[in-house]
Order: structure tokens, then C-alpha cells, then sequence
């Protein structure tokens, strides 16, 4: 079929409102030119939020440990239990991280770490606890697939149970990291000692089976093929239809490119054009995900405004603090006013969110 003919095939199955396929997702990817394809994606963004409204979260990071013991070979912030830089903070220190976020008018935690050797539940359970009662007005926003899996291992509980446990004391939503790319040979490849693909999606289906959502995420440009994007994509999207009839899911997407900076793999980053064309595809592609976040932090301001007009509608969070990107040698900052002039910028209204999307301010 001719490319023209198939793009047309394409525009009607969106037209349609049904899923593409494998390999009109790999069309798209692949063939179709940069601007039809961030054309496509901004047509099913206005669709889907019609109000041209960006929104954003006013959030902190905080990196517990860097301790780890997955040794992911594209990552430069882990370290060894015994490295002269390794840490674990006390609950004092993060304590006076999210005063510091509240003082801001911060309302995400966003609390990810290393996978720690030797932390267990109980460590956990006592911090959600206190946070909860200090600073109630903060959603507890953390820990990875692949932390919950450890804490679950080193506690000698169940994931699911870890999880109840995790719930009740206090974590209210689970972000997605650790994803990499869902495809067991690249993860083989650069993080060989992490959970692999299923075991990352059974983690988020058994928080959304106890009415936690969740956000999913990709880091793409390492190994990974274009058809591996592609597999990462529907298997999100698979999830998510999976999840459709538990009371939590997945709220939002996040993709970004790998950072090489002074990791143990090494090679070269994605441009900002192959960036572009993922935020596009995914916002075709995961057609049961509401919101698309683009990632200032790691394209900076420019293509994250760029981004807005190939289907993002979200510009993450302000990240008060960040640790992990930041590592590899790529440190974009931006200001709450900044986010706002980003997307006033761009043409669209700015509006302050919390972590469940409702909307707590528009400027």
C-alpha cells in the first residue's frame, strides 16, 4: 500500500475512535513525516481536551538513597552500600524537604531511591506514616515498580501485600518508573539485575486493584528499536485496558530519552525530532490514557513547548529538586512562572493541578 493510501487508512481508524495496530503505530513511526505526524497527535489532543488548558503540579522529588543494587548501566546516580557518596536520608532531612515543598505550595511527593539491599516495610510504613500526619495536604506520589518488588522481597511479604501495607500507611499513587522499555532483551541489555517487563506491569495492576492510580513511563534512545517503542506502547496501553474495570489506572504517560552522560553504557541521545515523534506516537497510540506529559526535564524548555503541539498536554511537575537526570549531566531548571509562561507561550491557558488531575488553580 502506498504511503498516502495508508495514512489515509490511518486517519480513518482515528476517525473511527479505534485502536490502532501494531503496525500502524510502526507506519507511523517510521515512514510518516515529522509534522503530519505531530498534526495527527495535536488533532487528538484538541479532541480529547478541547479546552486548550496545560496544566502542571507543584511537586519535589526527593531521593531518598542512592543506594542501589539493580546497577542499571544507564544510570549514573546509584551507588554501592560501602561508596564514600552513598546516603540514606533520615526522616529529619526529608521531613525538611517537604516542609520546603509545602512552604512553596507544593501538593506531590514524589519519593523514588535506589533499590536498596536492605530497606524494609517497616522503614516505609513509620516515614508514610509521619508524612501523612505532618503534611496532609501532600499526596505521597512515590516508589518505583521495582523498589515495592524489593521492599516486598527483603519484608518477606507478597507484592500484593506489600502494597496493602504501603496503602494504608500512607502511599496514595505509584509513579511509573523503572519501565525503561517494556521488552525483556533491552532490559537484558542495560539494567540486567531489575524486575523484568511483567512483573513491572503486575506491580502497577495490583495497586490499580486496590484503587491506587498510577502514571507509566518510557525511557527510550538506548538499545531499543523502533519496533521495541512500539511493543512498549501497546503493552501500556494493554494494562490500562486491564485495569479499566478496577478503580484505580493509569492517570498519565511520561516518555524521555536516555541521558549517556557519565553512565556505564555511554553512546549518544535521541534529538530532539526523535523525541517529538514518540510524544506524537504515544498520544496516538495510548487512546485509553488521558494525559501525555512532556519532559522538560530532560529536552528542556524549548521541545517541551514543541511538544505541546504533537499531542502533550501536561507539563509534569516543577521538581523543586532532581537528582537522578541530573547525574548524567543534564540539569534543566525551570520555575513555577517559567511552566506558566511555557504554556501561556505555546497558546494555551496554564492551570495548577494536583496529582489526580483535578485543577486547584488557572492562570
Amino acid at each position: 500500500m502506498k504511503t498516502s493510501s495508508r495514512l489515509e487508512a490511518v486517519r480513518a481508524r482515528l476517525a473511527r475512535n479505534e485502536p490502532l495496530e501494531r503496525d500502524d503505530a510502526l507506519f507511523l513511526l517510521t515512514e510518516v513525516d515529522l509534522l503530519t505526524l505531530g498534526d495527527l497527535a495535536d488533532n487528538q489532543r484538541r479532541l480529547r481536551h478541547p479546552h486548550g488548558q496545560v496544566g502542571f503540579v507543584v511537586d519535589r522529588n526527593v531521593n531518598y538513597s542512592n543506594v542501589c543494587c539493580c546497577k542499571c548501566r544507564f544510570c549514573a546516580f546509584y551507588r554501592d552500600e560501602d561508596d564514600a557518596d552513598a546516603y540514606l536520608l533520615d526522616y529529619p532531612a526529608i521531613f525538611a524537604k517537604v516542609q520546603e515543598l509545602v512552604d512553596h505550595g507544593g501538593t506531590q511527593l514524589l519519593m523514588q531511591g535506589g533499590v536498596h539491599p536492605s530497606l524494609g516495610i517497616e522503614w516505609f510504613e513509620e516515614l508514610f506514616t509521619e508524612l501523612r500526619r505532618r503534611f496532609p495536604t501532600v499526596q505521597i506520589h512515590s516508589l518505583s515498580p521495582a523498589e515495592i518488588v524489593q521492599i516486598a522481597s527483603v519484608s518477606s511479604l507478597s507484592v500484593p501485600e506489600c502494597l496493602r501495607r504501603l496503602h494504608a500507611a500512607g502511599l496514595q499513587s505509584i509513579p511509573g518508573g523503572g519501565a525503561e522499555v517494556l521488552v525483556d532483551r533491552v532490559r537484558q541489555a542495560i539494567s540486567p539485575n531489575k524486575i523484568g517487563w511483567r512483573q513491572w506491569a503486575q506491580v502497577m495492576e495490583d495497586a490499580h486493584a486496590l484503587g491506587m492510580n498510577t502514571t507509566a513511563t518510557m525511557m527510550f534512545g538506548s538499545c531499543d528499536t523502533k519496533a521495541d517503542i512500539v511493543e512498549h506502547l501497546l503493552r501500556v496501553r494493554d494494562i490500562q485496558r486491564r485495569s479499566s474495570e478496577r478503580p484505580g489506572g493509569i492517570t498519565a504517560f511520561i516518555s524521555w530519552s536516555y541521558q549517556p552522560g557519565n553512565t556505564e553504557l555511554g553512546g549518544t541521545t535521541a534529538t530532539g525530532s526523535d523525541y517529538l515523534r514518540v510524544v506524537a506516537l504515544s498520544r496516538l497510540v495510548l487512546d485509553n490514557i488521558d494525559n501525555i506529559q512532556a519532559s522538560w526535564v530532560t529536552q528542556g524548555d524549548k521541545i517541551a513547548q514543541l511538544a505541546l503541539r504533537f499531542g502533550a498536554n501536561d507539563l509534569g511537575g516543577t521538581m523543586l529538586e532532581e537528582n537522578v537526570v541530573a547525574a548524567a549531566g543534564v540539569a534543566f531548571r525551570m520555575s513555577q512562572q517559567q511552566l506558566v509562561e511555557l504554556a501561556r507561550g505555546a497558546g494555551f491557558t496554564p492551570v495548577r493541578r494536583n496529582t489526580n488531575y483535578e485543577i486547584l488553580e488557572v492562570y
